[in-house]
């Protein structure tokens, strides 16, 4: 068995740091989905917001297939489909709403 030199550690220090932020990220998402979930509300949220971020995940998932980066489609996958959930969640919202308005204004 050859030694492991520097450069060439088990996992290296950067990839670390880029499963925590991958970690982290994911994890910041569960408690708004859980929220919008619970409540049924997601008026104080920007569709425009979630749709930009829901689309970035989907990219980051692209990229992480294409460089075959576990990490990265896994934890992007489950950061965009709960990032998806509350985007689905927003637009039934706001349709229903749209729905109302329409009711009331005739």
């Amino acid at each position: 068995m050859l030694p492991i030199t520097e450069n060439q550690t088990i996992m290296s220090y950067i990839e670390i740091v880029g499963i925590l932020a991958a970690i982290f990220t994911t994890v910041a998402n569960i408690p708004q989905a859980i929220k919008v979930i619970r409540t049924r509300s997601t008026k104080s949220l920007s569709a425009v917001t979630y749709s930009f971020l829901f689309m970035g995940m989907v990219l980051w998932v692209l990229y992480g297939i294409e460089r075959k980066d576990i990490p990265i489609i896994v934890t992007n996958s489950i950061a965009g489909l709960l990032c998806g959930i509350i985007l689905t969640m927003k637009l039934i919202g706001l349709y229903n709403n749209r729905k109302d308005i329409e009711t009331f204004s005739k």
